[in-house]
C-alpha cells in the first residue's frame, strides 16, 4: 500500500488524519467491546439461573401430571387442559443495551386462580391443581427463558462484529496507514536533502561564478593600471 501513495505533504498529512481518527475509533471500539462482553457475561449468569429453574420446572411438570394421570386418569387431566378459557397473552418490547436491541417479553394471564382455569373445582381433585400450577410455573420459565437467550445471542453477535472491526483497525487499517506514513517521510527527507545538496551546488557555483568575476575585474584594473603607466 506505501508505494501506492505519492509521497507529498498533503498526504502525509491526509494520512496523520486518518491515523488520529482511526486511532480514536479503534479505543472506541476496544471500549465498546469490552462493556458488551460484561454485559454479555452479567445475562450469561442470569441464562444459568434460568436454564437451571428451568430444568427443575419442566422436571417438577414432568411429575405432577404423571402423577394426575396415575390418580385420575388420561380423560380428567385432558378434559381438565381443554376447559382453559382465557389462554395467556405475551407481547414484546425492546431494550437497548449499550447500542444492542435486545427483547422484552412480557406475559400477562399466565398464574391463573382456580376459578381462572374452567374446570368445576368440585369434579377434580388436588392432583389436577398442582399440575395446572407447575406448568404454568414452567410456562413462566419458558418465557424468561426466550427473553434472555435471545438477548444472549443478540449480545454475542454484537461482541463478534465489534472484534471483527477492532482487529480489522488493529492489524490491518492502522499498520498500512503507518507505513504508508513512514514511506512519505523517508521519501520527504530524501527530497529535501537532495534540494538541500542542490541548492549548495547552486550556491557554490554562483560564489565560484561571482570570484571569476571578482577576479577578471581585478585582472582588468591591474592591466589599465599598466597601460596608463606605460
Amino acid at each position: 500500500m506505501a508505494t501506492d501513495v505519492k509521497p507529498t505533504r498533503k498526504n502525509l498529512m491526509a494520512i496523520e488524519d486518518r491515523i488520529d481518527l482511526s486511532e480514536r475509533g479503534h479505543d472506541t471500539l476496544e471500549q465498546k467491546r469490552d462493556g458488551l462482553i460484561m454485559e454479555f457475561m452479567d445475562i450469561l449468569d442470569q441464562a444459568q439461573d434460568v436454564r437451571s429453574d428451568l430444568d427443575e420446572d419442566y422436571e417438577s411438570a414432568q411429575q405432577t401430571i404423571n402423577m394426575a394421570r396415575a390418580m385420575e386418569g388420561d380423560v380428567a387431566v385432558r378434559g381438565a387442559a381443554a376447559a382453559l378459557r382465557e389462554h395467556p397473552e405475551i407481547t414484546t418490547e425492546s431494550k437497548n443495551i449499550m447500542g444492542v436491541v435486545v427483547p422484552q417479553i412480557e406475559s400477562s394471564k399466565v398464574k391463573k386462580s382456580l376459578d381462572e382455569r374452567g374446570y368445576g373445582v368440585l369434579g377434580t381433585s388436588a392432583r389436577i391443581d398442582e399440575t395446572a400450577d407447575a406448568y404454568e410455573d414452567l410456562l413462566e420459565s419458558i418465557i424468561l427463558a426466550a427473553e434472555i437467550e435471545t438477548a444472549m445471542k443478540k449480545m454475542l453477535d454484537e461482541i463478534e462484529k465489534t472484534k471483527r472491526r477492532v482487529n480489522a483497525l488493529e492489524f490491518k487499517l492502522l499498520p498500512d496507514l503507518y507505513e504508508s506514513e513512514s514511506y512519505i517521510e523517508q521519501k520527504l527527507e530524501e527530497q529535501e536533502r537532495e534540494e538541500i545538496f542542490r541548492m549548495k551546488k547552486i550556491k557554490a557555483k554562483k560564489e565560484e561564478s561571482e570570484k571569476e568575476e571578482q577576479q577578471a575585474r581585478e585582472t582588468g584594473r591591474a592591466e589599465g593600471e599598466v597601460a596608463v603607466t606605460s
